[in-house]
């Protein structure tokens, strides 16, 4: 029997598989069993009413898609009293996600939310279509480190800083996000990028730009989730373009230690409950006795001279 339990940090869950926020709710139950998630991830939580962006928000590109949804939620009061009740029927932990205008907001929402049934807090500091420039915290080592360290300050709760691949330097971001006292990283959200209408010269998002997501992006984030291990010590989170078992895997291998999934839930409602079963009979064909063995296995790359020495042919 394969052992799927990992740890982030001192949360404890029955396997890595857990959805990405803004693409998951309870409604999900109608289809598949919310009981074998590793966690329930909620979407995104503001203080007050937010409409989201003008439509339309979504479009199809070439190995995913880009949306601008903007944060729709109707406010911290309905999330405590109608949301959180719902997911407290269910066993996996809860990670509540989290967004502000401001720092000292975030560091009051971080608070508000710290309450029981809340398990970890995820603060997306990262969304790029939160303004329709793409400007957002996590974009700044010094907006990050701020940021994360006055939620540290205001909460006990485990707390995961949700990272943007449109910064310069990630790994640097991550540092900072982790010397604010973050327990965990989330590497990460959408790229910013643009669709144009080329019968009507607009852009394919009402909002202007869009958020990128889908298999297209996956050797980047799985580049970016491989620089922040080699770059903190705490725990990642890896998310981007997730859609089959080796994905699961090839994020592991590069340093996460668990997975949000997003795109394919789009695709395929179901799609989690099958990576969680298609990554239990991975391991068993492998001989891998615990799941964990996987974060952060990801040999080294093979020195020159061993392909010199004719030892590894290419082509």
């Amino acid at each position: 029997m394969v052992d799927l339990s990992v740890k982030v940090g001192s949360l404890a869950l029955q396997n890595p598989v857990l959805p990405a926020s803004g693409t998951f709710s309870n409604e999900f139950s109608q289809v598949i069993d919310l009981n074998r998630l590793g966690a329930l991830v909620s979407k995104t939580v503001s203080r007050n009413y937010r409409a989201g962006n003008p439509p339309p928000r979504v479009s199809e590109v070439q190995g995913g898609m880009i949306n601008s949804i903007g944060l729709p939620t109707k406010g911290l009061k309905y999330f405590l009293e109608e949301q959180l009740p719902e997911y407290k029927r269910y066993k996996p932990p809860l990670v509540c996600s989290i967004s502000a205008e401001t720092i000292e907001d975030f560091a009051d929402m971080a608070r508000d939310v710290s309450v029981p049934g809340v398990d970890a807090i995820e603060i997306n500091i990262s969304c790029p279509t939160r303004q329709p420039g793409g400007g957002n915290f996590a974009q700044n080592e010094e907006h990050s480190y701020k940021v994360v360290k006055l939620c540290r300050e205001a909460t006990e709760k485990p707390l995961w800083a949700k990272l943007s691949p449109n910064a310069g330097d990630i790994a640097a971001v991550a540092e900072a996000a982790e010397k604010g006292g973050a327990d965990a990283l989330t590497v990460s959200n959408t790229i910013l990028g643009l669709k144009i209408n080329t019968d009507t010269f607009l852009s394919h998002i009402g909002n202007g730009y869009g958020g990128l997501s889908g298999p297209g992006i996956k050797p980047i984030i799985v580049r970016m989730v491989n620089e922040c291990s080699r770059a903190v010590k705490i725990p990642i989170i890896g998310s981007g373009g997730i859609m089959t078992v080796e994905d699961v895997v090839e994020y592991m291998l590069a340093g996460a230690s668990a997975v949000e999934i997003g795109f394919l839930s789009f695709r395929n409602p179901t799609g989690m409950i099958a990576l969680i079963d298609g990554l239990a009979q991975w391991c068993d064909k492998k001989g891998i006795q615990r799941v964990s063995e996987l974060t952060g296995a990801m040999r080294a790359h093979p020195p020159r001279d061993t392909y010199e020495a004719g030892m590894i042919g290419i082509s």
